[in-house]
């Protein structure tokens, strides 16, 4: 009786199976359209220029305290008109005795008056390496910025100056 009784349960679905598998009334077309993106990551690095780098003045920089100094150093902005500091890749100083501060200063020497916020002065970098490179400033520096100096904290000396115009 089991056995007749899963015959007939068998029987059963095999042919509604069959029908409802067959049925021209479920016919459907489908039409996939299937678009490809592809994403891609890019590294921006934010402290280069983006486009073209507009100088708006440069000097070459001038050796002190018996430093290697040279090279020449531009303020200017880019596409976006964000500014930037360009040191060309001729630009060389000397690097072994410590942090060397990049500063804009109102003259050639270095002034320093902390007691008044260094009103002359605005550190805006250090020296990573000699060679090309651009530091970009937080904002558009003040005109009465003439020169860059290279400063040592270490030996409390000068490396060098250049005056752009």
């Amino acid at each position: 009786m089991k056995n007749r009784k899963f015959s007939f349960a068998l029987v059963a679905f095999a042919m509604t199976a069959l029908v409802v598998s067959c049925s021209d009334d479920d016919v459907e077309t489908v039409t996939v359209t299937e678009t490809v993106t592809e994403t891609e990551t890019v590294e921006v690095d934010s402290s280069m220029p983006v486009g073209d780098f507009t100088v708006a003045s440069s000097g070459n920089l001038t050796a002190e305290s018996g430093t290697p100094t040279e090279g020449l150093v531009e303020l200017g902005k880019d596409t976006n008109d964000t500014d930037f500091v360009h040191f060309a890749d001729d630009f060389m100083t000397e690097l072994g005795t410590g942090t060397v501060g990049i500063f804009l200063s109102t003259s050639e020497t270095f002034t320093a008056d902390p007691a008044n916020g260094n009103p002359d002065l605005m550190l805006i970098g250090n020296v990573q390496g000699n060679g090309e490179m651009y530091i970009k400033l937080d904002a558009t520096p003040e005109a009465k910025y003439s020169h860059i100096i290279l400063w040592c904290a270490t030996a409390n000396i000068p490396f060098g100056n250049a005056e752009l115009q």
